[in-house]
């Protein structure tokens, strides 16, 4: 199993464009053995300590494997909605990972 973490920065003004954009990705990825674990959208209370800018999102996801996450990368249905991420995405930073 795989995890993803994902801190995403949106464009500011391209929130509900972001959203569109999650309404049509997020359900495409049990298709795939994923997992959407959590997803949050931390306010500056919630933040104790941080040397980078507070994400708009962050977003825990599970695969069971790197090939389900790559197959999940390319699905068809999700690509013709990339412009959506492109639109209103500034910079994603994903980490991935594996349960100790």
């Amino acid at each position: 199993m795989i995890y993803i973490t994902q801190l995403i920065y949106v464009i500011e003004g391209q929130e509900k464009v972001f959203d569109e954009f999650e309404r049509i990705a997020i359900p495409i990825i049990a298709q795939y053995n994923g997992r959407l674990l959590f997803r949050i959208r931390p306010s500056k209370t919630n933040v104790i300590e941080s040397n980078i800018e507070d994400p708009y999102e962050i977003h825990l996801v599970t695969f069971e494997s790197q090939q389900d996450f790559e197959n999940f990368i390319m699905d068809k249905e999700r690509k013709k909605f990339l412009y959506l991420k492109e639109q209103s995405i500034q910079e994603s930073i994903l980490i991935q990972g594996s349960k100790l």
